[in-house]
């Protein structure tokens, strides 16, 4: 979906969305309650939404490496010791390992042994190009996994470089309408997405239809006050849904972003080595702090303030003030 013509006003607005990371300049200013966010009323609709983060998504599909993972990330050394144990060295070389950790954290609390996944039929909602699925499922190797992102370009990269087969497939669709028969999955997660979907009751929803009962949904994602009442008010309204576990991740995620912002970094050599266009760089602030998460931690450095105060890169405005991971059971 791409960017459509739009009242006047409106366009600018969908312009700074794209050039958010994964749409979080998503303003607020206590109007028009949609999804776990209050959008600010001058964004014109959902379907301009949607299609400025799928642009964002295809650009960065124009650009990125396999072992990109694009999300904050978190750090746990019993996760890492756990993962370790699973698949040595996991991460040697390609990655800092802190996307992985977020991934296995969807795992947490589920109601399988290891071998039990090779029965199940698992779906991301939100996958982005694919490569936390693609490490899933070489960990615990489900019947199948089926990944699914607004992103036409997200997608085709996903495709030509990670399927295998029935095994992993990837397919371009809308959260809110997911194109999957009813019942037709055991697990479905949801991985620091669902904060840019313009109607997340809606895809609340459809993931109780394509959930088999006694199926599972795993959600992470960040919050602001207002989004968290909201998620908590969700809970109880969805009656098909029994919520069976909470855990708060923030300090493991702050713990993650404050080691990549660390100078020397793994992540602040591979950003600095990348072959990016000057408008990924610009976005991304110095050493891609915008992209990891710094704002979250209260990191800003000289650009991300010249930027911002030019308004060339929205201000960081979503006061997020936690990350969660909730597991629910389908009734």
């Amino acid at each position: 979906m791409h960017e459509r013509a739009s009242p006047s006003g409106s366009a600018a607005t969908v312009r700074n969305l794209r050039n958010a990371h994964l749409g979080r300049a998503l303003m607020t200013n206590g109007n028009a309650a949609t999804g776990l966010r209050d959008l600010n009323a001058g964004i014109p609709g959902a379907d301009q939404i949607k299609g400025a983060v799928s642009a964002v998504y295809d650009d960065v599909a124009s650009w990125s490496r396999t072992g990109d993972f694009w999300n904050w990330g978190m750090h746990c050394e019993e996760l890492l010791n756990e993962l370790n144990s699973l698949r040595p060295n996991f991460n040697a070389g390609v990655s800092d390992g802190f996307s992985e950790q977020l991934y296995f954290q969807t795992l947490r609390g589920l109601p399988y042994a290891k071998s039990e996944f090779k029965t199940l039929n698992v779906l991301e909602v939100g996958c982005g190009m694919g490569e936390g699925l693609n490490f899933l499922t070489r960990l615990v190797d489900p019947a199948r996994a089926v990944g699914l992102d607004i992103s036409t370009a997200a997608i085709r990269r996903a495709n030509a470089l990670l399927a295998r087969g029935d095994r992993l497939t990837y397919v371009e669709g809308d959260a809110e309408r997911l194109p999957f028969a009813d019942g037709e999955f055991d697990l479905v997660i949801n991985v620091e997405s669902s904060h840019n979907y313009p109607d997340v009751e809606r895809f609340f929803r459809e993931v109780s239809r394509v959930l088999k009962p006694g199926g599972h949904f795993s959600h992470i994602d960040v919050f602001d006050p207002r989004s968290y009442v909201r998620f908590t008010k969700l809970q109880q309204e969805i009656a098909d849904f029994e919520w069976i576990h909470e855990r708060d991740v923030t300090e493991n995620v702050k713990s993650a972003i404050r080691r990549r912002m660390a100078p020397g970094s793994f992540f602040r050599k591979e950003y600095a080595r990348k072959q990016m266009p000057i408008r990924a760089r610009i976005i991304g602030g110095i050493g891609g702090a915008h992209y990891a998460g710094a704002d979250f931690i209260g990191h800003k450095d000289a650009l991300s303030r010249v930027l911002e105060i030019a308004r060339i890169r929205p201000r960081f405005v979503g006061e997020y003030e936690s990350y969660r991971h909730h597991l629910a059971r389908r009734a």
